[in-house]
Parts: C-alpha cells; structure tokens; sequence
C-alpha cells in the first residue's frame, strides 16, 4: 500500500505523514526541500531562479521516488510520503514558461515513467489566510518573503489539478481549516477512518463521512 500526502505549502504533510505513520506500519519517506540551493534566492525572486529551482526538485524527487519508494513496495512494506512526483510538474507551470517549461516537460515525463503511482492520494486543502498562519507560525527563513499572492495561485492550481478526470486512482480530500491533527485525537482518527474506508482496509466505520473521487490519480 502506498499512500501519499499532497497540497498547498504550509497546509500539514509531513505533520500528518508522520502521526500516520505507525497507525498503518508504514515505511516513510518525507520531501527533502532544504537542501535546494535555489529555493531561497527563488522566493525573493521567482522569475529568476524558478528554472533552476525546478529542475533541481525535479531531479531531487525522482532520486527519491525513483529508488527508494520501489524497493519499499517489492518488500512488500507500506510506505507514506508527504509530497507526489507530479506535484512538480503543477509547480513548474505556475513558475516557468517558454522553452523552459517544454524542456521541463520533457524531463518530468521520461523520468515519471519509473516512479510508482500511489495506491491514495490524500489531498489536504486549506484556505490562503489559514496557509499564511501556518507559514508564519513555523517561520522558515527562506519562506517569510513568501506572498499570498503565490500561495493563492498554488491554491488555485493545485485544485484545477485535482477536479481533472485522471482514471485510475483514488483521491481523498480533507479540508482542514477547522482541525487540529496535533492536539485533537478524534480529528486524527477520523483521517485514519477515512483513508481505511477508501482503501477498504479493515477496520474502519462505513458510516463515515467521505469525500473522495475514486477517478482521480496523481
């Protein structure tokens, strides 16, 4: 079983990534953003360094995914991670353009042919001035230029992204504006329900609230 967590920046991935983490004996494999060179030099000035910034993601992500997510899933161990391979591909069409972007393109999808398709997609959403609460609140040093503009535009784009017709996968969206996974237990088991119920894994409550699309895939 292979589960991944998307959204918004600041929207609470890898938090939930992690407390699921030992609820499904899963293996876990979280993003690793800091170690771009680009991403600082990116936020104060994104038309200057989003190619670069991409395409070291890009590359950075496949390793990732390309390698260690496979030899999880032939072991035959659960794995959870807190970002997709395609979310790079939405980011790259909101920050770059032009040949770039077509070059980018090219890369994304000979390299996207050898990473696994998640099982689930948990797509958390939330809204602009609730991100910007949560960014300010973790202040990361290369995120307090961040503007709500941008994030705003992730926000947009990343639910076009998900109301495409992509056959195949499941989706579960969460809203979270008015939960807390952290302190609120029962906000964390009602995730865990949800995503059992999709996966139809046992045990988990029928009767629970779901909204999920089971024609959608990332």
């Amino acid at each position: 079983m292979y589960i991944a967590i998307e959204g918004v920046i600041g929207v609470g991935k890898t938090t939930l990534a992690r407390l699921l983490q030992s609820r499904f004996d899963a293996e876990l494999q979280l993003e690793v953003f800091e170690e771009n060179p680009f991403l600082a030099d990116f936020y104060g000035d994104r038309e200057r360094y989003a190619f670069q910034t991409q395409i070291f993601f890009l590359l950075s992500r496949y390793h990732q995914q390309g390698s260690y997510g496979p030899d999880v899933l032939d072991k035959g161990k659960n794995l959870i991670t807190d970002y997709t391979f395609a979310k790079d591909a939405l980011f790259a069409s909101i920050n770059i353009s032009g040949d770039e972007l077509e070059m980018y393109y090219r890369v994304h999808d000979a390299l996207g042919e050898k990473v696994p398709t998640p099982d689930l997609v948990i797509y958390l959403q939330a809204s602009t001035p609730v991100l910007m609460q949560r960014i300010a609140m973790r202040d990361r040093s290369y995120e307090r230029n961040m503007e709500a503009s941008y994030i705003e535009t992730l926000n947009e784009a990343y639910d076009r992204f998900f109301e495409k017709h992509q056959p195949g996968r499941a989706v579960l969206k969460v809203e979270t504006d008015h939960i807390n996974i952290v302190t609120n237990q029962e906000h964390l088991k009602l995730i865990e329900e949800r995503i059992r119920q999709a996966l139809q894994m046992v045990p988990y409550q029928s009767e629970l609230p779901l909204s999920i699309s089971e024609d959608n895939q990332v």
